[in-house]
């Protein structure tokens, strides 16, 4: 297996993590405006708001996880909600996923007044990122509603 490299985004990523992008918001069948894209990037590199990663495979970028730290009503310390995770779909199966994921447990368990809780969300027929995740994590009984 080839040596995958984790290392924060850097502001030269965005051409490539512009394609990457596309194509996670394609998979989730999701269109947004260029705006929000650029000041979502924005945020990703600004110290305080989100958090995000990216897995280098031979020099190149693979992909990327985003995640947060929030208040939780449940307890007194802080939470990590991994938001975004992709890989592209030649990398898939070289652990860059599993990697990325593992980036971000460590990232919780380092976060000052964190409880080192991190939690995601993804679609029920996401089935090839189902199989990474039911061995790296445990699939709760909750239900996710959005508005209408």
């Amino acid at each position: 297996m080839t040596d995958i490299l984790i290392r924060d985004l850097t502001s030269a990523d965005r051409p490539v993590w512009d394609r990457h992008w596309a194509a996670y918001l394609e998979f989730y069948e999701q269109d947004l405006a260029p705006e929000v894209t650029d000041g979502m990037f924005k945020r990703l590199l600004a110290p305080g708001s989100h958090s995000a990663l990216v897995a280098e495979r031979d020099g190149e970028v693979v992909g990327f996880v985003h995640f947060l730290f929030h208040d939780s009503t449940w307890s007194l310390e802080t939470v990590c909600y991994l938001e975004d995770l992709y890989v592209s779909p030649e990398a898939r199966g070289t652990g860059a996923g599993r990697r990325l994921i593992e980036a971000v447990y460590a990232a919780a368990d380092k976060e000052p007044g964190a409880s080192g809780k991190v939690y995601w969300h993804t679609n029920q027929d996401n089935k090839r990122a189902r199989l990474l995740y039911d061995r790296i994590g445990e699939l709760s009984d909750s239900i996710r509603y959005t508005r209408t």
